[in-house]
């Protein structure tokens, strides 16, 4: 049995500061700062190989040096060494993507070192009942952080052992078996969407672009944008189910600027952005680039609309 405490395995650093600084929770506190839904992983994230992935591709795209990603991530994992020291783990994560994947992640990490009898609870934001929208965790008041709190959910051996078969499953090179998990019951409310929105990804048979580059294209059809600093808050605001930060965005963004035209006094779609709207000329050759989701490449498949499946090229 464990010896006392509680480990909060957090979203991320706001989180973190605010349930110390209003000291709204006690415990230690683990803050997972990495972005596992996009780049290369293995299953392993705190083995050599999975490590180093994770630097290469970081520094690449993101311009994050290494020593950084030792300092903010790798560090933290030392926590979880001694897991024997705490009674209860517990889990603060929203109900987006971005948040589900890094979740699954830690869930697995935590299963290899060895939780044996200690509950593993879950706090996860999204629907409440005084919002219309989806709510983050950091976006809810004092008293409904508190109440998420109190109405934790203790995750069973079978949703645990379901986090890591589809963190297993996202690492692999065949992501048409993860849509065999969609419909699969479990604690987590949010997973069934997260992993639609996950295939949904991958390009579109018809145009080359995925649905977040479509419905992009979609916002600049419909609203009157000025520019792109404008367009980034639309898409931020309207993403859905992603829950994408602004380094993701901007590179969602500057893939697309073949589909712009940029007015004085508005933002439009090209000749280009109206054909690919309107699903009337495929792009799939001018945006295929090595880009990895997990352990499969994003190129490597296609998404049917009419049969929400994945074909592989």
């Amino acid at each position: 049995m464990a010896t006392g405490g509680i480990l909060h395995i957090t979203n991320g650093d706001s989180l973190t500061d605010r349930l110390q600084e209003q000291q709204l929770v006690e415990g230690d506190f683990f803050t997972w700062r990495e972005m596992l839904c996009e780049g290369p992983t293995s299953v392993k994230i705190e083995s050599d190989d999975g490590i180093k992935k994770r630097k290469d591709f970081l520094k690449k795209y993101y311009r994050i040096p290494s020593n950084d990603y030792e300092t903010k991530f790798v560090s933290q994992l030392q926590l979880l060494d001694n897991l024997q020291n705490y009674d209860e783990i517990i889990l603060w994560f929203e109900y987006d993507l971005f948040c589900h994947i890094n979740m699954i992640a830690a869930i697995s990490l935590l299963l290899r070192k060895g939780i044996q009898d200690i509950p593993i609870y879950l706090v996860c934001s999204g629907r409440t009942e005084s919002d219309k929208k989806l709510m983050g965790l950091c976006e809810l008041s004092t008293a409904q952080i508190k109440i998420h709190y109190q109405n934790k959910v203790l995750l069973s051996l079978d949703d645990l052992e379901l986090a890591d078969y589809v963190w297993t499953l996202y690492c692999e090179s065949n992501p048409k078996k993860i849509a065999g998990q969609i419909k699969k019951q479990s604690s987590f409310e949010y997973l069934s969407i997260c992993l639609r929105a996950h295939l949904q990804r991958f390009p579109n048979m018809l145009t080359g672009l995925n649905i977040l580059e479509h419905n992009i294209l979609e916002m600049i059809d419909t609203h009157q944008i000025k520019n792109v600093r404008q367009l980034m808050g639309y898409a931020l605001e309207y993403q859905g189910y992603y829950g994408y930060g602004d380094m993701q965005m901007k590179r969602v963004i500057a893939r697309l600027f073949q589909f712009l035209d940029q007015t004085k006094d508005q933002l439009n779609l090209s000749e280009r952005g109206k054909l690919a709207l309107d699903s009337k000329k495929n792009f799939y050759n001018t945006q295929k680039l090595d880009w990895h989701y997990g352990g499969v490449k994003k190129y490597d498949y296609l998404y049917n609309t009419e049969t929400h499946t994945l074909l592989k090229l």
